[in-house]
């Protein structure tokens, strides 16, 4: 099982870069070296100055500006958001990163999601790749580009690629319900997710489960200004169909609803909320929910957006039961519920009925894709726990890097020296620690007796707490830090510095309680979603719900205890400025990220021992060029050809150790002089033994040649061959001309296919090249049955998806006449007709049933059609002739009923019968 996690979200847009190989070809980490002074290095562990964060930034500088976004730090992926188109997550990357061992090609995800890959199926146990980040920083797209990998690269049947479909298309439909724009990204994941996928014993991806983290369910009824609600409110206005807006009662504009003005942005340039809705409604039928659970669901989305325009007044019963009927109008009981509340406490209401709504009908959405598949600043309450999970994420990075590296060497005989390092323990237990702890502080002031308040919650922390090294309030602080911190807030100093937290609206956001008379209201509702979200059996349930600190910390707690029973793999990304400009580095917003994440500590724990290890096996195939005793070939053990090569070169003994199947190099200038002396060896061996090398270059560049002017000669032979077509284009069909007859066709059927008109009678039909003129009459002679199956392929791709019914006349031949189907009287018919219709004009005839305009009697006739006239007979008699020139019109139903009206001009009707209407219609079938 493979599984990754994170915590909000952002773009990473695919880009192009440029691949460094050295001139043997290898795109591997050593390779790379010779370009470290244009490109840097590709693992951060090969820096010099690895404590220097200015050259952990300078490195990082050199490989974005080359359009090198990935980096490592040992097997932790660093990625830059590159904010432009990059050609690096194609089917033919995929394929090349598919099976190759994790050094072998330069960083990337898919180098991550490979390996993640191999491990499980190799050593039977589970992985997680934990990807991390500011919004905007790339994590959805990371985790995006991770299931299309193993959906390309996994094995595959029909069940499964069911299963896949279900995996990808999730993702959409989890962002319309839990995404939003904020200030800094246009699609900022509002919620913590888990997705765990499973895999069976062949390697092939059999299903999934999500598990969810705190919904900022408080975006439902206020948003700052410039960012927006949950996507899917504005994907329903803009996309959905005018039925299922007036069935809902919604208007297109987002203008008339209060829940979605707040940002004062509800349109928004770079999104496209129309296209974005089809994507959803495609979603929702691969994820296999019912059109009654779509109706259900979106009904919920149209009465939170009704709630939010409710508006109380005091001593006004009316408004209670205006708002009462607006939930009934949507599936809900409807009756009155009288609650002795100021305004202020029934807009709270108001609000906390919607927030109730959302977040449990997200989590009911979430649970339904499991069957299928069986920061912003002010918000400072998620803001706090959000930080609260970072702390507790570093600190399983850290002591799974240095778990990793203990077993490491003790795998490979190598003495393990302790690191040092900042243990971030002490910060994680000021937050979560039982009854001592700022969580356990804030819910004993939300469910004590008596009035509690911010400030109140604020002086148990001083009182409680006051003594920490890591919290300080104004009260707390000295004269210079005072300054900075308001009387309502306290500041946390965390691992990745100091935050400052606001503590108005933390008792509130952490209680989030639901009235019991809505409750109930909600849990006798209509709508199966909702039953399902509130069960009645709540209503018995007299326990206080657990707050929603404690709710995160336990989930928090199961998260971690996951993963800890998992292997582990990091993606790391940072977001290289506020504006989503390609190319540009800020350095100072980088540098925070780069400690923000914990980097720098990380690559000090990584470094703490060996720069650099690499299997004995793979070491020696590199370099044993340096070495007289191991080139060109060494026959013998590896261990053994390597200690030899390192003798030969001068290695002192402290800057490397042997393991039992690695060997183990501690600084990277050892590493680079290493390389540098295998450059220098590679340009000696191009002149040795009378260039042996060179003139093996130059047989190759002359196959090149060779291949390149026969491509050449093709290619004039072909010009030459259309050239010849076009010059004998108005010959009969021949060997000279069809190359180019084929191409004129194909050409005019494509773009007549773009450009169909409404009826057969309109003028604007695209004129086909005199070439096909002259050559239809050509074809168009005895029609063989596989002749007529050319035509019916060429037709559908002209006519496919744009005529209704098509699809039942693609049974019927393509025929000049029917005239063997006609029944006996009106073949006699037709027998008087030739007295004054020669059949040598007749182009097409067909049985109809004319149909009256009093009462539509059913009346059989025939329809016989010629080069400039139609005729409508019967018993051997013309009862109408109707010339084209004069047709007003003709009109086909859209149904599969064959009727087909023609329209006649009023100075015609003396002609057709006894109507007395004009124009004149004949209904014919």
């Amino acid at each position: 099982m493979i599984s990754w996690h994170y915590l909000c979200k952002a773009d990473l847009s695919p880009g192009k870069g440029p691949l460094y190989v050295d001139e043997n070809g290898d795109a591997n980490m050593e390779g790379a070296l010779i370009a470290r002074d244009k490109v840097g290095v590709q693992d951060f562990v090969l820096l010099d100055s690895h404590t220097s964060e200015a050259a952990f930034l300078n490195n990082l500088r050199k490989r974005y500006q080359e359009n090198l976004i990935y980096t490592y730090i040992g097997s932790l992926l660093v990625s830059v958001n590159p904010y432009q188109e990059l050609d690096i997550y194609t089917v033919t990357q995929m394929q090349l990163y598919r099976g190759v061992n994790f050094f072998e090609l330069p960083p990337h995800l898919y180098a991550i999601a490979d390996n993640a890959y191999r491990v499980m199926c190799n050593e039977y146990n589970n992985h997680f790749i934990l990807i991390s980040g500011e919004s905007g920083a790339g994590k959805t797209e990371a985790s995006k580009k991770i299931l299309q990998y193993y959906a390309v690269t996994c094995p595959t049947t029909e069940q499964l690629q069911t299963v896949r479909d279900r995996l990808l298309l999730s993702n959409p439909v989890l962002e319309a319900f839990g995404n939003a724009k904020t200030l800094r990204n246009d699609n900022s994941s509002r919620f913590g997710k888990y997705m765990d996928i499973q895999f069976d014993f062949k390697g092939a991806p059999v299903g999934g489960h999500i598990l969810s983290y705190l919904i900022e369910k408080s975006r439902v009824v206020h948003q700052n200004h410039g960012e927006r609600n949950f996507h899917i409110f504005y994907q329903l206005l803009e996309g959905g169909d005018k039925d299922l807006l007036c069935w809902l009662g919604l208007e297109r504009n987002p203008q008339k609803y209060t829940y979605l003005i707040q940002g004062r942005c509800a349109k928004v340039f770079s999104i496209n909320d129309k296209n974005d809705w089809k994507i959803v409604r495609k979603a929702f039928s691969i994820i296999d929910f019912t059109e009654k659970d779509i109706e259900h669901l979106f009904g919920i989305v149209a009465s939170v957006l009704h709630l939010g325009n409710i508006q109380f007044e005091e001593d006004s019963n009316e408004v209670c039961s205006d708002a009462l009927r607006c939930l009934s109008s949507l599936g809900y009981l409807y009756f009155q519920v009288l609650s002795p509340l100021n305004v202020d406490l029934a807009f709270y209401a108001r609000d906390a009925v919607a927030k109730a709504i959302y977040g449990r009908t997200f989590t009911w959405l979430v649970n339904k894709i499991n069957g299928s598949l069986a920061n912003k600043v002010g918000f400072f309450f998620e803001q706090f726990c959000i930080n609260y999970c970072n702390e507790k994420l570093q600190q399983l990075l850290i002591e799974m890097t240095l778990k990793a590296e203990q077993e490491e060497y003790e795998l490979e005989g190598i003495e393990w020296e302790p690191i040092p390092y900042f243990n971030n323990k002490i910060i994680c237990d000021l937050v979560e620690q039982k009854h001592k702890g700022i969580i356990s502080i804030l819910d004993e002031e939300c469910l004590r007796p008596g009035e509690a308040t911010d400030l109140s919650f604020l002086e148990k922390l001083e009182e409680k707490v006051g003594d920490h090294a890591h919290f300080v309030t104004r009260k707390l602080a000295d004269q210079k830090t005072r300054k900075s911190i308001d009387w309502v807030d306290f500041r946390l100093l965390h691992y990745a510095g100091e935050v400052t937290y606001c503590a108005v609206g933390f008792l509130e956001k952490n209680n989030d309680l639901l009235y019991r008379n809505l409750k109930e209201v909600l849990c006798n509702s209509k709508n199966s979603i909702m039953r399902d979200c509130f069960l009645l059996s709540e209503l018995d349930n007299r326990r206080r719900p657990e707050t929603v600190a404690t709710q995160f910390k336990n989930s928090l707690t199961s998260l971690i205890e996951i993963l800890m029973s998992k292997e582990p793999s990091y993606i790391r990304c940072i977001k290289p400025n506020e504006n989503k400009e390609p190319g540009k580095f800020d350095d100072f917003l980088i540098r925070h990220q780069v400690k923000y994440l914990g980097l720098m500590e990380h690559l000090r724990v990584r470094r703490a021992g060996f720069a650099y290890r690499r299997k004995y096996e793979l070491f020696l195939q590199r370099y044993k060029s340096l070495c007289p005793a191991t080139w060109p070939h060494w026959h013998g053990p590896a261990a053994e050809g390597v200690e030899r090569l390192i003798k030969h070169i001068g290695y002192k003994p402290e800057e490397y150790k042997l393991g039992r199947t690695k060997i183990f190099i501690r600084f990277p200038k050892t590493l680079f002089a290493t390389e540098d002396a295998f450059e220098y060896r590679k340009h000696l061996l191009t002149t040795w033994d009378g260039g042996r090398s060179i003139k093996l270059e130059a047989f190759w560049r002359g196959a090149l040649a060779r291949r390149a002017a026969k491509k050449r000669t093709w290619a004039v032979q072909t010009i030459r061959k259309f050239i010849n077509g076009f010059i004998n284009r108005k010959k009969p069909l021949c060997p000279e001309n069809r190359d180019f007859v084929r191409l004129s066709q194909y050409y005019y059927l494509m773009k007549l296919r773009d450009h169909l008109p409404k009826n057969v009678l309109d003028e604007s039909w695209l004129q086909p090249p005199s070439i096909l003129e002259e050559v239809r009459e050509f074809q168009c002679k005895g029609l063989s049955f596989s002749h007529q199956l050319q035509q019916k392929v060429v037709t559908s791709a002209v006519f496919s998806g744009k005529k209704e019914g098509y699809l039942e006349s693609l049974g019927q031949p393509f025929l000049e006449t029917r005239l063997s189907e006609f029944s006996k009287p009106l073949e006699a018919s037709l027998a008087g007709v030739e007295m004054l219709i020669p059949t040598r004009c007749f182009q097409y005839v067909t049985p109809v049933i004319k149909y009256d305009r009093n009462g539509f009697k059913a009346r059989e006739r025939l329809l016989v059609l010629t080069q400039s006239s139609a005729y409508v007979v019967e018993m051997a008699k013309i009862k109408q002739k109707i010339e084209y020139s004069t047709l007003k019109g003709i009109s086909t139903s859209n149904l599969s009923d064959g009727i087909v009206v023609i329209h006649v001009p009023e100075d015609n009707k003396q002609k057709v019968g006894n109507w007395d209407t004009a124009p004149v219609s004949w209904c014919l079938k």
